[in-house]
């Protein structure tokens, strides 16, 4: 006579029936899960020069199981997330940043690639957009500095509002004929959206074009117009300013609640970033005694966002030793982390968040051998 029974364990339901076991558990579907990642916090967000989203693709369909988490993906890592089963890597920083010319065995890139593709493993980069999100890198890096409140120091835009596109052109065009030759040519130039309506000006009724293009559209359009300016009158063109998204974007201004001495804020932050030491550089005229009221911070490498921001503090992963001369000449202090150490310990947090977002439907783990290349000796 055969037996049945269902015993339910963790995450995973076992079906015995006649000595066999068959094990299911929950999984997405890997395209599921980019538009599910997306929405947590959309590449929309990266800067335009990252290389962000997925980056390595098994071929379809693939299902995610488990989704392994690390700040950088090196070949140590890549042994790690293979051994633990990863269907999908989230690598923070992005492996693949400038194109490769080949795939072989020669560089350690390309190396990660090919050992992707073998074991049916996807790899996918955020980067930036996680930089930018409102619970995102940066400000999990502002919770180490106390009670404060903050800001982007570059807010990013609306990616798709009002419209897509730069720029608006308007024009009327009078007659039948011309308004077929205008929305003809018009029509065929990439990146322009063309809505007409009619208008009466001047008392005559007329045709009012409306053209929303990219700047390189709008030079096409521009140059049709002055060469055919019989066929149109009242030209206005708007650029067209995007409006700021609340709590998103680069690096974060912080005003602490309470002012605190930089001995105090130093030992908040080694405590924060589980640090034993960093790197100081004091500003003319401070001292570790001196108080921080203004912090403007950025995790990775901070220059570019951080150059002319006033404060009392610049906290960011690495710095060149040019704009912290820069920086401590203006009186700020600098406080350096190395790189990605002012990056990783947000995974922690981003697996818990993730878990929530995406209702428990797969397996989160972080890599235990991720680590910042660089260390105090």
């Amino acid at each position: 006579m055969l037996s049945s029974c269902v015993r339910l364990v963790p995450a995973t339901v076992q079906l015995v029936q006649s000595g066999i076991c068959i094990t299911s558990r929950s999984f997405m579907d890997l395209k599921a899960l980019l538009s599910s990642l997306n929405d947590f916090a959309s590449l929309s967000f990266a800067e335009s020069w990252d290389n962000v989203g997925l980056l390595v693709e098994p071929s379809p369909p693939h299902t995610v199981n488990i989704l392994f988490l690390t700040n950088d993906l090196t070949e140590e890592v890549m042994e790690e997330a293979l051994q633990k089963k990863a269907d999908l890597i989230l690598s923070y920083h992005p492996p693949i940043f400038r194109p490769l010319k080949q795939i072989t065995w020669k560089s350690w890139k390309e190396r990660l690639v090919i050992r992707a593709l073998e074991n049916r493993v996807g790899i996918y980069s955020p980067h930036t957009a996680y930089d930018a999100a409102p619970q995102g890198v940066n400000n999990w890096l502002a919770k180490g500095l106390g009670a404060c409140t903050s800001s982007p120091i570059h807010p990013s835009k609306a990616p798709n509002y009002p419209t897509e596109g730069t720029h608006r052109i308007e024009f009327s065009v009078n007659h039948t004929q011309d308004l077929e030759k205008v929305m003809s040519v018009v029509k065929g130039i990439g990146d322009v959206s063309v809505t007409s309506f009619s208008a009466r000006i001047d008392n005559e009724e007329q045709t009012r074009i409306s053209l929303n293009c990219t700047q390189k559209a709008l030079m096409q359009v521009v140059a049709f117009l002055s060469q055919n300016r019989q066929l149109y009158q009242k030209t206005e063109i708007l650029s067209l300013e995007k409006p700021l998204l609340l709590q998103t974007g680069m690096g974060r201004l912080c005003t602490l609640d309470e002012s605190v001495s930089l001995a105090t804020m130093i030992e908040r932050i080694k405590r924060h970033l589980k640090l034993s030491h960093l790197r100081l550089a004091l500003g003319v005229g401070r001292t570790l005694e001196s108080e921080i009221k203004v912090v403007a911070l950025c995790a990775g490498s901070g220059s570019s966002v951080l150059q002319g921001i006033e404060a009392d503090l610049y906290l960011t992963g690495e710095m060149s030793h040019h704009d912290v001369l820069h920086a401590t000449s203006q009186g700020i202090n600098v406080i350096l982390c190395e790189h990605s150490n002012t990056e990783r310990g947000f995974l922690s947090d981003l697996q818990d968040m993730l878990r929530v977002h995406l209702e428990n439907k797969v397996d989160i783990i972080l890599s235990e051998t991720d680590r910042d290349p660089l260390c105090v000796v």
